[in-house]
């Protein structure tokens, strides 16, 4: 493969003048593949770049979790290519976030396997590399190899596995590459993450945390592999019938119709051994007493905090990866509402143009635990009717205030991750109980209400969970902010994801109700069987594998709600045909008088439909290798 000349992309991250990244490095251009591998420090140059195909987890614009759901709604003048995804703009002439071809806001993920696989057959050959670093860097590209297989999967179902790179003297029969079963693209990630996580290669975690935070480590490929494990066990790609006639042009099947229970089994065992290694090494649900900088607080505002910096606080002791190569930065000011600090009003700093829709809002508990349409002591039939804040509310929603019946009474988390008309906004510079804090008000004229076209909340909600609690609108001009490494893997989802697979293989069982409760007792509630005995009209829910499966996966999507992670998980359950049909409503945000916001409005009708869960190939692929079957329904 001599004089191969190779491309290089160049990369970079956003980080904090007290902690460089190692992937602050931008490689140099290089022309030739043996003068990149003569050396140690221009083989590092070419293990940074495998990491910059990493997706941008914290892009609302590169990562469609966030967008091409229904977590988050947008308006015409502020959209992403996810958002004309949710739009029903997808399309096999230009797709949109394209990860087979880097087209329309993706990156190329087969490029970045190639480059992966460049690095592979020839770090070997670097004369001035320590074995143990060497077998190090294998170990992190095989995963950044595996991560980038199961990203296209995810999307695009049978891919091609690119297993090593074709010569450049094959034939064209050999470059017009087939598709790969689900199961067989499945077995090949994992057989990458169990080569990546052989002992005393990774590092078990970080040691340099001051230049190597980011890097793979063996917990995250343990942690990783147990959610592949649990994605290929999950309804969509385990005996999934809709695809029983999608075959390749040989007649191969590409979908396995027969469901197999032992890839549940599987992911039990994934996940324990992610759990054990998380525990031996200080990983821990992140509570607001471990921060160094504390405030004297009530209660009820430091379980927000639980909440709130689990995500927020830079590298805590739950996350178990941050990708310290899409920080949290433009996602925090579209988060965050406007016009928090009346005299700030006039910043536009704080764009708070993403919304969140009401049937999200209505995701969350009452304060009891439960759905609110099972609490039999909440009053859902009258939830959109008028309510004024009590003393007993003013750390949730301002004293005196009126807004919707549906904010009171609701589970801390709530107020954790949502900001609201009269809601209490904690954070914004004012830190104690004795401050007066913060609070929105949306309603038309007033500081958090649309101010131009450019900058406006479509629905009356805001995703406060991803802000971090110190950010601060400081003049007209400034938006004082400290970004954070995006969350790619926390603990709570690990349990979280445990108990499902727990439940699936042995049905309801105590340690179902174990991994469950030590999240949920994080959110200041009750457990499981407790909550569902004392408060819902269906008491005995828990106590059955498919009562209890309903209640684990809407625990997945109120803890991580906006973390994007929603959109997979209705994916893999085969729910988004059903919950990605539902209207996008708010309230009326054009209203001024309290009575007229509190309308219901009824914003876009969504459709779905089974084609919908594979993405398209483009067309010019399809041309260019006749080998190569569209996903059904394109």
């Amino acid at each position: 493969m001599k004089n191969i000349s190779i491309r290089f992309w160049a990369f970079f991250t956003a980080c904090s003048v007290s902690c460089q990244s190692y992937l602050d490095i931008v490689p140099d251009d290089i022309p030739t593949i043996e003068n990149a591998f003569t050396m140690r420090v221009s083989a590092e140059r070419f293990l940074f770049t495998c990491y910059s195909y990493m997706p941008l987890h914290s892009s609302l614009t590169g990562n469609p979790g966030f967008t091409a759901g229904d977590e988050f709604w947008l308006h015409n003048n502020y959209t992403t290519p996810g958002w004309e995804i949710a739009r029903g703009g997808q399309n096999v002439v230009n797709p949109y976030l394209n990860f087979w071809q880097g087209t329309e806001g993706a990156k190329d993920l087969y490029q970045g396997i190639r480059d992966c696989n460049i690095f592979l057959e020839n770090v070997g050959n670097v004369p001035d590399l320590p074995e143990f670093e060497r077998n190090r860097w294998i170990a992190e590209v095989k995963f950044l190899k595996a991560y980038y297989h199961f990203w296209l999967v995810q999307m695009y179902g049978p891919i091609p596995i690119k297993r090593e790179n074709l010569p450049v003297f094959a034939g064209i029969d050999e470059v017009k590459v087939k598709r790969d079963p689900v199961d067989e693209c499945f077995a090949y990630i994992v057989q990458l993450l169990d080569e990546a996580s052989l002992p005393n290669h990774l590092p078990d975690r970080i040691q340099d945390e001051a230049s190597e935070l980011g890097r793979i480590t063996r917990l995250i490929a343990l942690s990783f592999k147990a959610q592949v494990l649990a994605t290929a066990a999950s309804p969509f790609f385990n005996g999934n019938a809709d695809y029983n006639n999608f075959v390749d042009h040989d007649g191969v099947q590409l979908f396995n119709p027969t469901f197999d229970p032992q890839k549940w089994v599987l992911a039990e065992t994934a996940c324990r051994d992610a759990i054990a290694l998380a525990e031996t090494t200080g990983r821990r649900l992140y509570y607001y007493n471990q921060s160094a900088l504390q405030y004297d607080i009530p209660d009820s505002l430091r379980i927000q905090m639980n909440i709130r910096n689990a995500v927020t606080q830079r590298w805590n002791d739950e996350i178990i990866w941050g990708n310290t190569n899409s920080r949290a930065v433009a996602i925090q000011s579209q988060a965050h509402a406007r016009g928090l600090d009346p005299a700030m009003v006039a910043s536009a700093r704080a764009a708070g143009n993403l919304a969140v829709p009401l049937k999200i809002v209505e995701t969350f508990y009452t304060h009891n635990g439960v759905p609110i349409n099972e609490d039999h002591t909440w009053n859902y039939a009258n939830r959109y009717t008028l309510r004024s804040g009590g003393s007993a509310d003013r750390y949730y929603i301002r004293e005196g205030y009126t807004t919707a019946a549906l904010n009171f009474d609701r589970e801390p988390r709530f107020y954790a991750s949502l900001g609201f008309d009269g809601g209490i906004w904690y954070g914004q510079g004012r830190y104690t109980r004795d401050q007066a804090f913060f609070y929105v008000q949306a309603k038309q004229g007033q500081p958090s209400s649309t101010k131009s076209n450019a900058t406006h909340n479509v629905t009356g909600y805001w995703p406060k969970k991803l802000v971090y609690y110190t950010n601060e609108v400081t003049t007209i001009t400034n938006y004082s902010q400290t970004n954070y490494a995006w969350p790619v893997i926390r603990l709570a989802d690990l349990y979280l994801l445990y108990a499902e697979v727990l439940n699936e293989v042995h049905g309801a069982i105590p340690e179902c109700y174990y991994w469950l409760d030590l999240v949920r007792e994080r959110a200041g509630l009750d457990g499981v069987v407790e909550s569902w005995a004392n408060f819902s009209t269906h008491p005995d829910k828990p106590l059955s594998q498919e009562g209890l499966r309903d209640i684990i996966r809407r625990e997945r999507l109120i803890e991580l709600a906006f973390e994007g992670i929603r959109y997979w998980d209705l994916r893999r359950w085969k729910m988004a045909v059903t919950e990605f049909n539902q209207p996008i409503t708010g309230w009326d945000i054009s209203q001024r008088t309290t009575e007229g916001y509190y309308r219901v409005n009824h914003i876009f009708n969504r459709q779905f439909s089974h084609r919908d869960y594979l993405w398209p190939i483009r067309e010019n692929e399809l041309l260019a290798n006749k080998n190569t079957v569209q996903n059904p329904g394109w």
